[in-house]
């Protein structure tokens, strides 16, 4: 390399480190820094300790132990098949041949759920919906007997029933405390998914008091074990060996788990079974308000702050009422239960004991006070239709409810008298006879009917084996209706 080429590189170089100075100097005013920037994120672990409450669970002995506790069930009903119709629709002058002659065919349809042993005498637990409308109930337990299962008690509003096999000295599944579930917590499900007797999944607590739309009383446990059809009534089971929670419902869009399943909590399930198995049937508190969510614009609106139940309409001579409940009302203390939403109102009040006199805090044009009210018992009305009696009769598969003034206004009746028809089962004579929800009764066998204790007192004295007549207003509109039971 020659002397000149040499000079011109120094020369370079020299340029080169003085800008390389200068810009170091420079940086802080120019917004830089000599070192790396720091992370926006952390990476400090995080530091827990181990929950004394949630042991490592040993799936498989306590499998082995609580396997021969969970049953399978299996129920016969009879449907009706699907109707004639004809070939060129409803305006085929031929079609109303075909709704007379063309009857469908009573059909056989089996069906299978699980349940498990929670007294060695024989008392199982499961779901409503899995026997609800069977003709037939047969228990296989884990020795390979198969008996047949008696209803003890249905709770179609919990979903909950309770049945009783003739046996002894069977395996038990002890019943835990879910409220003090955790999401996170390890579960396990056992139960008969189509029909492949005592599979057991394991899984999380994937969230509690879970709404999902089945009733006043929802507040599911949600899981991540795998629940499918035939899982329903099976126990969901902690670490511990204790049943928290109930089986009852998935959420899924073919039909399979998608990791999304629902249980009744058994907290829930001790107090509809304890009076399932004294009495067959539950009784609940009543309260008699409509109320509906408060919504932050509401809450604004009503001036207040925090959550509560907003009060559309107070039922006539209702506990409410008399204790001064007016429309319009948040209330948001219930027997010093504060509450976060219309929800829990429903489940406090329902298992409040009747009679019993309880404060509420309310807020009234943004004022707040405290009245007391005394719980009544509320009339189921499926039970005002007739529950199935010892003999076996069928239902007539109605749920009614009385006209009152305030439901006169909310179906926009001319007076308030009759009973409204809430809901008809499928395959019913209800549902034969043509009968359909928002209908209203006001005469059965030529009497009149006030209310649904006139109903259920002509029903008593109605003749077995004859057809029982109504007379139906509908849509402005009275016609007649047959249903032979």
């Amino acid at each position: 390399m020659n002397r000149l080429t040499m000079r011109y590189r120094t020369a370079w170089l020299a340029v080169v480190v003085a800008a390389a100075v200068g810009l170091v100097a420079l940086a802080p005013h120019l917004g830089f820094t000599g070192a790396a920037p720091a992370p926006i994120w952390s990476e400090k672990p995080v530091s827990v300790t181990a929950a004394a409450t949630v042991p490592s669970p040993n799936w498989v002995a306590l499998t082995r132990a609580l396997k021969p506790a969970v049953v399978n069930i299996s129920t016969r009903r009879v449907q009706d098949g699907t109707p004639m119709q004809s070939p060129f629709g409803n305006d085929d002058p031929f079609q109303q041949f075909f709704k007379q002659f063309g009857q469908p065919s009573r059909r056989t349809v089996r069906s299978m759920g699980s349940g498990f042993v929670i007294n060695s005498a024989g008392y199982i637990v499961t779901n409503n919906h899995v026997v609800d409308g069977a003709s037939e109930i047969s228990v296989k337990i884990d020795d390979g007997r198969e008996m047949p299962g008696k209803v003890v008690g249905r709770d179609p509003r919990t979903d909950l029933a309770l049945l009783k096999v003739e046996a002894t000295g069977l395996p038990v599944i002890p019943l835990g405390d879910s409220s003090e579930l955790q999401v996170g917590e390890p579960v396990m499900a056992i139960g008969n998914p189509f029909g492949l007797e005592r599979t057991v999944t394991t899984g999380i607590v994937s969230a509690t008091g879970r709404v999902i739309g089945q009733g006043p009383y929802d507040d599911f446990i949600q899981t991540d074990a795998s629940i499918n059809p035939g899982n329903s009534g099976g126990p969901l089971i902690n670490a511990r060996g204790q049943a928290v929670g109930i089986n009852a419902a998935i959420f899924s869009q073919n039909g399979g788990s998608v990791g999304i399943g629902f249980a009744i909590p058994v907290n829930q399930a001790k107090s509809v079974v304890t009076q399932l198995a004294a009495t067959g049937k539950v009784t609940r508190g009543w309260l008699g308000v409509m109320i509906q969510p408060l919504t932050p614009e509401l809450a604004k609106g009503f001036s207040v702050s925090g959550g509560g139940a907003l009060v559309a309409s107070v039922q006539d001579n209702s506990p409410a009422a008399r204790a001064g409940v007016k429309a319009g009302d948040v209330i948001t203390e219930y027997d010093g239960h504060k509450l976060a939403q219309p929800g829990d109102l429903s489940k406090l009040v329902a298992a409040t004991a009747v009679g019993r006199q309880v404060p509420l805090t309310i807020v009234r044009e943004g004022k707040t006070m405290t009245l007391e009210a005394r719980v009544a018992r509320m009339d189921e009305p499926d039970q005002a239709a007739v529950a199935q009696s010892d003999e076996g009769k069928e239902p007539l598969g109605l749920s009614v409810e009385t006209v009152t003034p305030s439901v006169s206004r909310e179906l926009g009746l001319a007076e308030a008298s009759g009973v409204v028809v809430r809901g008809v089962r499928d395959s019913s004579p209800a549902e034969k006879a043509g009968i359909r929800p928002g209908d209203v009764i006001t005469e059965l066998d030529h009497q009149p009917v006030a209310n649904a204790a006139d109903m259920k007192r002509l029903l008593a004295k109605h003749a077995k084996g004859a057809p029982v007549v109504v007379l139906l207003h509908r849509d402005g509109n009275s016609l007649y209706a047959a249903m032979t039971s």
